[in-house]
């Protein structure tokens, strides 16, 4: 207690020094800026790059956008400042005073005093033209430049905001968020599509393991998330996971997010199920309060036509019946509601041994994966025997033999929920720098 109040203290000392420096106009973002209701001629200095430039002979309009938001402030100049270095993707620190605007189209402007090109950018090299709509297949060939687009920088403002959403939700609803490890020698999935993880380098020995066991990119966080449950209940990651398929499709990356939750003392998909779906709604609840302009932008120029708040014909229903055997699925009506349709059940079924969930999107496939997990102590035990894999999970049947509880957990496909609120056909444009068979620029 002494150590905490100790370090508080330092920390309240550095924040109150202070050091002289000449005053400074006040910086803003432009997302700031554009949300000021009663502009008065405040002094102001806004940072970003433009996107569009217009001279009259009086006058020179630019556009500029830092990032913040999808809409650009507007800077109005004398002509004097006129430059062939004022061009678009151009970087500029503009100076002036914000005043209330005598266009309809926005609240304010800024009234340039000074204008200062920070970074050139040679308009007829740059891949990125002005006023063209590029395909997102185009944008792909430019993992370093595709952000400065209007298509990926809503896509990728919408997944910051999802991100924090679900971290709120989740720190909402008394979850701990554990950082399970990107290195592990568990195959969590079983389907043997893992990267193997070696040293560049030759080690001194080269029959052996620098772990001394293989180890490989992760998979899944579920095993050691599992662990975590046992000492906290509720616990959920949302980091990276590799998969080693050879696929170039539109559902498939190598390297993508996932969000995963465990919950001890669960005894019904139920549980799971109402978790679910309060993450799915909160999220994407936060997403259309915060990033209305940006979902927008996406379901009128990206969106590849689903058609929302559809149920499963009749006839699509009879088909995962009959393909899916006794898995729950959720058919979804976005983004109103979520209701489960139960598959046939079958627990008398020796097979069965725990009962899983899955929810199955249109256009998307599925976006959530869970399911009670087998907790009893002899079945697992005559499992791993049969697999020969009783000794490198001896950990796992020790969380069963040491006060075992029944838990159960799910999956989110991050990028694929980016899909289903935005309707993006290709999960490729919903990651910043995707990474894919034969690919991975950057």
């Amino acid at each position: 207690m002494l150590g905490a109040r100790r370090l508080l203290g330092a920390l309240r000392l550095c924040s109150s020094v202070s050091c002289p420096r000449p005053r400074a106009t006040a910086k803003l973002r432009v997302r700031d800026a554009l949300g000021v209701q009663d502009a008065s001629g405040e002094c102001v200095t806004v940072q970003g790059w433009i996107r569009s430039v217009r001279s009259q002979k009086e006058v020179l309009f630019l556009h500029v956008n830092d990032g913040s938001s999808l809409e650009s402030l507007q800077v109005v100049a004398d002509s004097s400042f006129d430059s062939r270095e004022l061009a678009f993707g151009s970087s500029v620190q503009v100076q002036g005073q914000l005043v209330k605007s005598q266009s309809k189209r926005q609240n304010v402007e800024l009234k340039a005093e000074k204008i200062e090109v920070v970074g050139t950018c040679e308009a007829k090299a740059f891949p990125i033209k002005y006023k063209e709509r590029h395909p997102l297949e185009y944008l792909r060939q430019y993992p370093h430049l595709r952000c400065r687009t209007n298509a990926l920088g809503s896509i990728l403002r919408v997944r910051s905001e999802a991100t924090a959403a679900i971290h709120s939700y989740f720190k909402d609803n008394g979850f701990m968020h554990i950082h399970t490890p990107v290195l592990t020698s568990n195959d969590c999935e079983g389907a043997g599509e893992l990267f193997q993880v070696e040293p560049s380098s030759k080690i001194k020995v080269p029959e052996e393991n620098f772990f001394d066991v293989p180890a490989f990119l992760t998979v899944s966080g579920q095993l050691h998330l599992e662990v975590m449950s046992g000492a906290f209940t509720q616990v959920f990651t949302f980091g990276p996971t590799f998969r080693a398929e050879n696929s170039q499709s539109r559902r498939h990356l190598a390297e993508f997010y996932m969000v995963e939750a465990e919950v001890s003392f669960v005894e019904s998909l139920q549980d799971l199920m109402q978790v679910m779906e309060g993450l799915f709604k909160a999220t994407t609840e936060m997403v259309l309060s915060h990033c209305p302009e940006d979902v927008e932008l996406c379901h009128q120029f990206i969106a590849s036509g689903q058609k929302w708040g559809v149920d499963l014909q009749t006839e699509h229903e009879k088909y995962l019946v009959r393909h899916c055997g006794n898995i729950p699925v959720f058919v979804i009506n976005y983004p109103s509601e979520l209701k489960p349709f139960y598959m046939r059940e079958n627990e008398d079924d020796p097979q069965n041994t725990v009962a899983a969930v899955d929810l199955l999107v249109p256009g998307v496939g599925e976006l959530f994966g869970g399911s009670l997990r087998e907790e009893r102590y002899h079945v697992l035990e005559q499992r791993l025997a049969r697999s020969g894999l009783t000794k490198a999970y001896q950990w796992y049947l020790d969380l069963r033999k040491f006060g075992s509880v029944p838990h159960g957990g799910f999956g989110m496909g991050f990028e694929r929920y980016l899909q289903c609120i935005l309707g993006v056909d290709n999960i490729k444009d919903v990651i910043p720098f995707p990474r894919f068979t034969h690919s991975c620029l950057l």
